[in-house]
């Protein structure tokens, strides 16, 4: 018998019990201040068994990403006000390597041993949900402020298309922007507030910068990876979105991705790499290596996260690029608007509580702290990452740098939160790969028509994959 038919019947018994017990009540009012007792007294016992669970000496497992230039001492650091408080708990933590993290945590959520407190990347929460790896926190989410207190592109991947139960908590959020040279821009005689205002201009930006010479280095005007980033979907759809296009129809259930407004998308951007305003060298590269040309004064342009920011603050005895020529001289603007205006990829993870933990109450209590002001600050200054509270990541733009980030988050938009999405953006990664070998020259001969069949094969593949 399956649990859904179970279920069911199990809740027409309790029905027909609760009929037969209303029935030999006395009176109405005898029996409403029966169930009224009986609701006060039981909501009673649940608050004084919660606080209970509080007071017990306990000890938690937490599996986090290296988020971090030092992951597990970073978010041990955050936890330490808490953890002072709470001396009866004691918390362990793990930390997964992305590249494996996948298969243990599909692992776990499959054998019901696992971790109490389980980071998600956001594209990951509905496929571990659907897998029901994970608590369902709608009840809970109110306390922490729910979908008001958060990103819409980053609150709608806590959930299920088509469905309100809310699986996640927003921890941080990854969001892209453009970081350009203030110096390059000034010599070219560009001003930074019209330099990116939409496609139009920013192609005769890029055109005035490529070539430009600064300190004896000649730039390349913009840095862009290629196949081999791990980024590639989230690259290339910030501009099929600011043409009009996007990934699904409105139920999920046809690929619009390959669609002629989305063509143009595509178009625009490899385009800047057929026409040479972009090292078609650096198409063999991936991010970091990206990062790292611009930090060294190779390219004048390049897109990231806000966690370059912090990158140009520490030395690089620490990790960073502190001393870098591009840490003393770059500014940040979102990018620019194409025809249906501006957009940007959102992203990040979230804090979840594994289905199968046995300390609930706890776990969601260390995921409360990590949603209060305080550690969401701590985070983001230690990760280098966005806090996902909207309220905190205001607060951030007294910096400048900070403040155009955030804007770029006004135009945010985040992948279908569906269980299939994993092996969709494996698909995805693949024939995108393709279309960076064809801009390279690498393979095939440039133009709509190739790029249109990489798109086309990539939706057949992508449909089969939701519609299976």
């Amino acid at each position: 018998m399956s649990k859904k038919r179970f279920s069911l019947i199990l809740l027409s018994i309790l029905i027909m019990m609760s009929m037969v017990l209303s029935a030999c009540g006395s009176s109405e009012n005898s029996k409403n201040s029966g169930n009224q007792k009986s609701k006060t007294a039981a909501s009673t016992d649940k608050n004084n068994s919660t606080a209970d669970a509080l007071k017990e000496d306990v000890t938690l497992t937490a599996w986090v990403m290296p988020n971090s230039p030092k992951p597990d001492k970073d978010f041990m650091a955050v936890m330490k006000p808490y953890l002072d408080e709470n001396p009866n708990v004691k918390l362990n933590i793990t930390v997964l390597d992305w590249g494996s993290a996948w298969t243990k945590i599909t692992t776990a959520a499959t054998s019901g041993e696992g971790p109490d407190i389980l980071q998600l990347g956001t594209t990951w929460v509905p496929a571990i949900a659907a897998m029901n790896g994970i608590e369902d926190l709608t009840d809970r989410v109110g306390g922490i402020g729910g979908s008001d207190a958060y990103l819409p592109a980053s609150w709608k991947t806590t959930m299920i298309d088509g469905k309100s139960e809310v699986y996640g908590v927003p921890w941080f959020v990854d969001a892209r922007a453009l970081f350009y040279r203030k110096d390059a821009l000034a010599q070219a005689g560009l001003d930074p507030a019209t330099a990116f205002k939409d496609w139009d201009t920013f192609k005769q930006t890029l055109t005035k910068l490529n070539g430009i010479e600064i300190e004896g280095e000649k730039m390349t005007a913009f840095g862009v990876p290629g196949k081999n980033d791990w980024n590639v979907p989230h690259n290339i759809f910030p501009w099929i979105w600011a043409a009009g296009g996007n990934v699904f129809n409105a139920d999920n259930t046809k690929v619009t991705f390959n669609d002629k407004t989305a063509l143009e998308g595509v178009m625009y951007y490899t385009g800047l790499a057929n026409e040479g305003l972009v090292d078609k060298a650096s198409l063999e590269k991936n991010s970091s290596q990206i990062e790292s040309d611009f930090s060294d004064g190779k390219t004048a342009i390049m897109v990231s996260g806000a966690w370059m920011i912090k990158n140009f603050t520490t030395p690089e005895a620490d990790g960073g690029v502190g001393e870098k020529v591009a840490a003393k001289n770059y500014g940040i603007a979102p990018l620019p608007a194409g025809p249906a205006g501006a957009s940007t990829f959102i992203g990040g993870s979230h804090l979840t509580i594994f289905k199968g933990s046995k300390h609930k109450e706890a776990a969601w209590d260390i995921i409360k702290y990590l949603s209060s002001d305080e550690a969401q600050l701590a985070y983001a200054q230690l990760s280098g990452q966005l806090p996902a509270n909207k309220t905190m990541m205001d607060s951030l733009s007294s910096d400048p740098n900070y403040k155009a980030m955030v804007e770029a988050t006004n135009y945010g938009m985040s992948y279908p939160s569906i269980p299939q999405w994993g092996p969709c953006e494996t698909a995805l990664v693949k024939y995108f790969g393709n279309i960076w070998d064809i801009v390279a020259g690498v393979s095939g001969t440039y133009n709509e028509a190739a790029i249109q069949k990489q798109l086309d094969d990539a939706a057949n593949e992508v449909n089969a994959i939701v519609n299976q």
